[in-house]
């Protein structure tokens, strides 16, 4: 299972502008370190714009489904349904982050939530499926 990052601005964006009970939560996905450049990990980064995404053409759906925000005992756990990505009509350019994002706000626009890092390059060619594997950890805990 790959790694996950938080991004900082998740935290302020989460208290600020987030309901994570009705937004819409999406992946992007980058061949970029996303610590690069702009790094979309240090405060006031944390925003999908600063992003090298790969492009979508012949990709199916990013939309994450099944979102579920809970917390017990003070702990916080935020959770979807795996998400199975297809290449369709032709391959998809290589990455290596897959990065979630919440595609509801305005202000700030797409606030990352964090990304997942498989550690190396993955090329979907025509007929080819990757499944972001969410895992019975969810996305992300906060205690």
């Amino acid at each position: 299972m790959a790694s996950f990052t938080k991004v900082n601005d998740f935290v302020v964006n989460l208290v600020n502008h987030m309901d994570l009970d009705s937004d819409t939560l999406k992946v992007a996905l980058t061949n970029t370190d996303p610590t690069s450049d702009t790094d979309v990990t240090a405060d006031g980064n944390g925003i999908l714009a600063n992003i090298t995404e790969i492009n979508y053409t012949n990709l199916s759906s990013r939309t994450l489904s099944n979102i579920t925000s809970t917390q017990t005992g003070g702990t916080y756990k935020l959770s979807a349904d795996d998400l199975t990505l297809n290449a369709s009509g032709g391959s998809i350019p290589a990455f290596r982050y897959v990065v979630i994002y919440n595609d509801t706000p305005t202000s700030p626009a797409d606030p990352v939530i964090g990304y997942y890092d498989y550690g190396t390059s993955i090329t979907l060619n025509d007929g080819d499926a990757f499944i972001v594997d969410i895992g019975t950890n969810g996305i992300i805990t906060l205690t």
